[in-house]
């Protein structure tokens, strides 16, 4: 009887949890298909009309919104090439290289993981200035691939020590160098792992909102959440056109992440298991 209970209490509090958390994009996607003033009077019920599509014609139409959704699709492509391109071969060179040398740049890529952004943000910007990369696009850039580093190893690390050395001993047999062994034999192997790198930084960049804030110019469209932002000012707020903003950024996202769902579980549990 006790277990009854327990387990019907513990049912209802995951229910209430689901809920609680389902309930903002419940109450985004149905205020993306009403006007300001219905949002305002009844905020959770339903839109009196679905096909109410002025929302998404305001917002593409007399907004900066297609522009700043273009600035936030290449950046975050641009820094996933990056991170892509660096990562996987960091992390295979401190996998496959002297134990002790690698061990000591692992332990310091680890260690940076320890650090708070807060903590070094103002001395970050300070040094995109003293270089001319503050006010670009190369900063965002250059901070995101830093900045994901340290996980990255850490993740491609994991997985590399489950790939066995004689794959790559036969291919420097038949004539590859370190370079073509890694891209051609190694890296394919590497896809699951990939997948959880690109879900996990694409979803960092895409939803990022201090950085292109504090780092891009003012006077150009930044980012979509930075538009999205435009929005609500001090005398009031545009609601309806901010929930369709919402909606709008969020499906590229969801479109990425289901077509990689499979690779990102399996690249997290099997970089886990192994590390």
């Amino acid at each position: 009887m006790k277990s009854k209970i327990l387990s019907w209490g513990l049912f209802v509090f995951i229910l209430i949890a689901v809920l609680l958390y389902i309930s903002p994009f419940y109450i985004s996607f149905i205020s993306a298909f009403k006007p300001n003033g219905e949002i305002m009077r009844d905020p959770v019920a339903l839109p009196e009309s679905f096909f109410y599509l002025e929302n998404f014609k305001f917002l593409l139409a007399k907004t900066d919104f297609p522009k700043a959704f273009l600035n936030s699709a290449l950046l975050t492509i641009a820094a996933e090439l990056c991170i892509l391109f660096i990562i996987p071969m960091a992390a295979y060179g401190i996998e496959r290289t002297n134990k002790r040398v690698g061990s000591w740049i692992y332990t310091y890529f680890l260690a940076a993981m320890m650090v708070p952004f807060t903590v070094y943000m103002i001395p970050l910007f300070r040094q995109l200035k003293f270089i001319g990369l503050f006010g670009t696009f190369y900063g965002p850039i250059l901070i995101y691939v830093s900045g994901a580093i340290p996980f990255g190893v850490l993740l491609f690390t994991s997985f590399l020590k489950g790939v066995p050395r004689e794959i790559e001993e036969a291919a420097k047999i038949d004539g590859c160098n370190s370079f073509k062994t890694f891209w051609q034999i190694v890296f394919p192997l590497l896809k699951p792992v990939t997948a959880s790198m690109v879900i996990l930084n694409g979803l960092g960049i895409w939803n990022d909102f201090l950085m292109p804030m504090l780092v891009l110019p003012s006077s150009k469209p930044k980012t979509i959440n930075v538009e999205i932002y435009q929005f609500v000012d001090q005398f009031g707020a545009r609601w309806d056109i901010l929930f369709a903003g919402v909606l709008c950024s969020i499906i590229p996202v969801f479109i990425v992440f289901v077509s990689l769902q499979k690779y990102f579980v399996k690249g997290i549990s099997a970089g886990a298991a192994k590390g």
